[in-house]
């Protein structure tokens, strides 16, 4: 078993917010779709956590959505608080951006 520090805890959850905000702020403002990377972000927690090639979620369902849900089960508190906060980073962009526009910037 692998032990991780505080230290690199708070950076990740540091990391994946201001990943996830600035992934979502470009995205808002080249799209002009506020909650996009909030609605999308679930498609790319998958992508990290799982291991099945998304054509077998198509070729066999069955397996691959039995092994997302182990992966979902198997996941520790720690893995899931750091990929709530990329969750957290992209609300937090929505939010800046309809602030933003509500001041009267306009964006592209």
């Amino acid at each position: 078993m692998q032990t991780i520090s505080i230290a690199q805890v708070m950076l990740s959850i540091l990391i994946f917010i201001v990943m996830f905000f600035g992934i979502g702020f470009l995205l808002n403002m080249l799209l002009r779709m506020t909650w996009l990377m909030a609605i999308i972000y679930p498609i790319i927690v998958i992508f990290i956590i799982d291991d099945v090639p998304m054509y077998e979620y198509i070729t066999k369902p069955g397996f691959a959505f039995s092994e997302l849900g182990a992966n979902l089960m198997s996941l520790h508190a720690v893995d899931i608080v750091i990929l709530a906060s990329g969750l957290v980073g992209a609300i937090i962009a929505g939010f800046v951006m309809k602030v933003l526009r509500k001041m009267g910037y306009q964006m592209f």
